[in-house]
């Protein structure tokens, strides 16, 4: 049965949502992880840490990381700064 969604992997970088690492002093120099970004398709890809292996015994009932997924942490001052940039619809 396929997925109701999955993920377009042509799908190209549209904009940052919200500011850089550099900005938020989440990074020296080298501009580096974690960023969110949208993509042309509207989908958002998040670069953040993979602590998909560290949470895997702690997630609340219902909620579940497929075989292809990961979870990613970003720091909470990243994705407020981007709550400008997402629209409502």
């Amino acid at each position: 049965m396929p997925r109701p969604w999955e993920a377009d992997a042509s799908a190209t970088f549209r904009r940052r949502l919200g500011k850089s690492a550099l900005e938020l002093g989440h990074t020296d120099d080298e501009p580096t992880c974690p960023d969110i970004w949208e993509l042309d398709n509207g989908d958002v890809a998040v670069i953040g840490r993979d602590l998909t292996d560290s949470y895997a015994g702690a997630l609340p009932h219902g909620v579940n990381v497929g075989f292809d997924e990961r979870l990613v942490v970003i720091p909470g001052s990243m994705l407020r700064s981007a709550k400008g940039d997402i629209p409502d619809e």
